[in-house]
This record gives C-alpha cells, structure tokens and sequence, in this order.
C-alpha cells in the first residue's frame, strides 16, 4: 500500500497574533510554527496502515522551505520521503493549494492507493482542501473521519455523528480527510530523527493558480478577557470582594 499525506505549516496554537503594517498578514517573526493536529493524525494513521500492510508514505506541503522542519519531524515518525512545493512565502488559499497538491501527486512516480488529509488546517479552516483534491483526481472522498482501516483494497472509514457513528466502505484509491482523535500521534524517536536526515525531500516549483477571491484586510478580535484585578488591601478589599460575589450571584 502507498500513501500520501498532504500536510501544512501553520502558527502554533496559543501564540499571539500580530498584524503587519499593511493588516494584509500575520507578522510570523514573532510566532512558532507547527502542524495542524488533524494532519499529525493523518501521518500517524498512514505509518499504522504501514506497519500493518506495507508500502510507503510520501508527504506533500505547499509552502516555503520553512516547511522543511515540519516534513523532517514527520519523516522521523515514520514516513518514507516528502515532497516540498515551494512557494515565495505568499498565503496559498484552498483551491490553490489543492490544485497544486492534486497535480503534484498526479505527476509523482508512485501510484498512490490513498491520499489522506487533516479535514481542515488551523490557521484557516477552508475545510476545502481534500474535497477538491479528489474532485481533481477522480477519486472518491469520505470526510472527518474518526476511524479508519483497510483490508483487501476497502477502506472502511467511521464518522461521529452525534452519539452514533455512520460507517462508509469505499473503494481503493480514495481521499480519506479525518479529525484530531482518531488517533494518538506518536513523537518522533532520538534513531527516527537520526534515519530522518538522510530521508529525500524533494523540492519542486509549481505554478500558483490565480487567486479566485481578494483579501481586503485582516484584523486580530479583540480580547474580551479583563485579566486580574487589584481589589486592594485590608478591610476595604473584603468589602470589595463581597461586592464581586453579589454581582456574580455568589452572595446576596
């Protein structure tokens, strides 16, 4: 069984955002960088389908070189080689990067049994990526799955749906994306980072599609939090601190 997993380089969860001057983008100087938990999910399910059949696992990103350092750290959990599609930096948006990803995958040498995705990345939460990859490709797709298994060229894929769970079998290849828990993604080991140096990347330049929509601008929402507040010292805090209670209902 081969597998490709899309991956994307996102800002960390729980950083604080702040605009450049132009509020057309986020000044990531300042933010670390990660990858999206659905797609940490991905990987770990394609190195368990691996460890379980066979193959090998490819990785694609769209993004700047930067990316490198998310495609090694995945490489050491357990994929074979990745491929980077560089850009200049510039925000990819949905349709683009699935463009560029279907094609991508389309021209690599190994002839993919399934393609697997996180349902949607962090940062924008376009939702779009793998639909649109398999509508690309000609491929079935099954979304926000939180189970998977293949056996026999079928992969059945379970999705939560309230306190039930819908169960989809569909045929070899497909697009499969799926949600944070569907598993425990592994760290990558001391030997896994070692093996994963000497793992190929390959770097290839594809043409961006022309944007279908305009940004106009970005703004960070404001805080709603009010943080700590000094009620004082000595008797008169107590007395404001009473008061704090019968306006949360606490006292009367």
């Amino acid at each position: 069984m081969d597998i490709a997993v899309c991956v994307k380089r996102v800002p960390l969860v729980g950083s604080t955002f702040i605009l450049n001057d132009d509020s057309m983008s986020i000044d990531t100087s300042r933010i670390g960088a990660t990858l999206s938990p659905h797609e940490e999910n991905a990987v770990e399910a394609a190195v368990r389908l691996i460890e379980a059949h066979g193959g090998s696992i490819t990785l694609f990103s769209v993004g700047s070189a930067e990316s490198l350092e998310q495609l090694r750290e995945q490489l050491a959990i357990g994929a074979d080689r990745a491929v980077l599609i560089e850009t200049d930096g510039a925000e990819v948006d949905s349709q683009a990067a699935a463009a560029m990803l279907a094609q991508a995958i389309n021209q690599d040498a190994t002839s993919f049994d399934l393609i697997l995705l996180g349902s949607e990345s962090v940062d924008s939460g376009g939702y779009q990526t793998g639909i649109r990859i398999s509508h690309a490709l000609g491929l079935p797709v099954v979304t926000n799955v939180k189970g998977l298994s293949c056996e026999q060229g079928t992969a059945t894929c379970e999705r939560a749906v309230g306190t039930s769970r819908e169960v989809y079998e569909v045929n070899l290849p497909a697009v499969i994306t799926v949600l944070d828990g569907l598993n425990i993604p592994r760290y990558p080991s001391v030997p896994g980072r070692i093996k994963a140096r000497k793992k190929p990347i390959d770097q290839v330049t594809i043409t961006i599609p022309a944007p279908t929509s305009v940004r106009t601008s970005l703004r960070v929402p404001v805080s709603t939090s009010k943080g700590a507040t000094n009620l004082g010292s000595g008797q008169e805090a107590a007395k404001a601190l009473i008061d704090v209670f019968k306006q949360i209902g606490v006292m009367q």
